[in-house]
Parts: C-alpha cells; sequence; structure tokens
C-alpha cells in the first residue's frame, strides 16, 4: 500500500529537480493575460506532473519552493500570498499519488479523471480562496482586484494542468512497462 506522506531520498530528490523546473517554466514559459500580474503557467502542468508521482509533499515543496526562487530572482522577493498558494496546491494536486496506479504503468481514463479532480479542487482552494485571502490579509490589496486575478489564475492553472500534466502523465506511463508484462528468458 503507498503511503501518502511518505518522505524518503526520492521525494527529496523529486523535490528539488521539481523546484527547479517549476522555477525555470514560471519564469520563462508562460503566456501573459489580459487580467493584470497573471498568466497562463505551464508551471502547474510539471506540478501536477511531480505530485502525482511522488505525492504531497514533493508536490507542495516543488511548486513552493519554485514559486518563491522565481519571485526573488525576477522581483527581488517573495509574493509571499501566492507562493504559498502554489504550495497549497502543488500539495493538493500530490493527494491523487493514492489513487493511480503510474508506478505500475497503468494510468486508465479513471486515474485521469481522479487526478484532474484532485487539481481542480487544489486549484479552486488555491486561488479562489488562499491567494485572495492572503493578498488582502498580507498586503492589504483591494478585494476586487484580487478576487478577479484569483478567477483568472483558477481558470488558467486548471487548464495547464488538466492538459500539460495529464499529458506527461500519459507520456510517463506509456514509457514504463506494465508490471508483470516482462518475462524472463530460459
Amino acid at each position: 500500500m503507498k503511503k501518502l506522506f511518505k518522505f524518503s531520498t526520492a521525494t527529496v530528490v523529486a523535490s528539488g529537480i521539481g523546484a527547479a523546473i517549476f522555477m525555470l517554466l514560471f519564469m520563462f514559459v508562460k503566456i501573459p493575460s489580459p487580467i493584470p500580474q497573471t498568466s497562463f503557467m505551464t508551471a502547474y502542468g510539471f506540478a501536477l506532473f511531480i505530485a502525482t508521482l511522488y505525492g504531497p509533499i514533493a508536490g507542495g515543496l516543488s511548486a513552493f519552493i519554485g514559486h518563491a526562487l522565481s519571485d526573488a530572482i525576477q522581483y527581488g522577493s517573495p509574493w509571499w500570498s501566492w507562493v504559498i498558494a502554489s504550495g497549497i496546491a502543488g500539495f493538493i494536486y500530490g493527494l491523487s499519488y493514492k489513487f493511480t496506479n503510474i508506478e505500475e504503468g497503468e494510468f486508465t481514463r479513471k486515474d485521469i479523471l481522479k487526478v484532474n479532480i484532485f487539481q481542480i479542487v487544489g486549484n479552486v482552494i488555491a486561488w479562489l480562496i488562499v491567494a485572495p485571502v492572503l493578498d488582502i490579509v498580507i498586503y492589504a490589496e483591494p478585494a476586487d482586484k484580487v478576487f478577479i486575478q484569483g478567477v483568472a489564475a483558477t481558470i488558467m492553472n486548471i487548464i495547464s494542468a488538466g492538459v500539460i500534466g495529464t499529458l506527461l502523465l500519459i507520456a510517463y506511463v506509456a514509457s514504463k512497462p506494465k508490471k508483470g508484462s516482462l518475462k524472463k528468458e530460459e
């Protein structure tokens, strides 16, 4: 049985590599939107991939650290409300880890549906609740502005995770042999 909150060497390595790739995608592979300070971020598709393969700890750390580093490098300081929201989204994506058989080389339509339900819930919580509320509490931002940004981010991140993340998971499973499919030659 898979442990949902395992903290192993693989989790640490996946978190580090995931954070580095997330940061690069977050900085350089995005499409600006008409809503100020929001973009279509391909990084959330990659976060779904890491979180589904390695669990909520790796998913949360990858998104949190990657977003914090990106903000620090680009702007001199992280925008903590959104960094925290990224970590929460990645963590919730990772809750799908226990409900898939990706390591056995299986990723069915049912698995795709489960993973995408988790990412939709994660994005709604992170971008419609956590980010706007923390923007108001921490930075005294106007409520109407942050909730419009939150709606835009929710929609774009659901699409990014749903399309890019699902395609990455399908490609990953296609590259793995199914459990028991290899037989020893005598």
